[in-house]
C-alpha cells in the first residue's frame, strides 16, 4: 500500500461535496452533529467508528475500491490494521502467522502480488 498524505477528513470532505451532500444532511444520516462532522472532516477528531464508517459508505455510495481507500485511510490514520480487515484477521489465526511470516521473511510488494495472484489462480480452478 502506497504511503499517502490524504487524511480520512479530506477524503471524507472531498466525497461528500462530490456527491453534493451538505455537512447537515450527512451528520443527520449518520445520526451525528453537524460539528462533530466537520471537526472529523477537518481533522480535529478521529476518524468515525466502524458501524459509522459501514453507514457513511452507504450514505455516499462508495464502490468497493472506494470504501477499500476509505477504510486503509482510517487504519493509516489510526495507525492499525483497515477497520474492515479486523474481523477476517481476528477470526483466522493463520492470517497472523502468514503476516509475521511474511515480515519476518521481509516480503515485499512483487512478493505479496504474486501471493494474490497464485491465490485468485487457485480459486478460479476451483469454481
Amino acid at each position: 500500500m502506497n504511503k499517502t498524505t490524504v487524511t480520512f477528513g479530506e477524503y471524507l470532505k472531498r466525497k461528500r461535496e462530490e456527491k453534493q451532500i451538505s455537512l447537515r444532511e450527512l451528520a443527520r444520516r449518520l445520526e451525528l452533529s453537524a460539528p462533530f462532522v466537520s471537526d472529523v472532516e477537518n481533522n480535529r477528531r478521529a476518524p468515525l467508528t466502524e458501524e459509522r464508517l459501514a453507514t457513511l459508505a452507504g450514505v455516499l455510495n462508495l464502490n468497493e475500491a472506494e470504501k477499500a481507500e476509505m477504510y486503509d485511510l482510517v487504519g493509516q490514520q489510526k495507525g492499525l490494521l483497515a477497520p474492515d480487515l479486523n474481523p477476517y484477521v481476528i477470526d483466522r489465526p493463520y492470517v497472523n502467522a502468514a503476516l509475521r511470516s511474511a515480515r519476518n521473511l521481509d516480503a515485499n510488494e512483487e512478493d505479496w502480488q504474486r501471493f494474490v495472484e497464485d491465490l485468485i489462480k487457485r480459486k478460479r480452478e476451483e469454481n
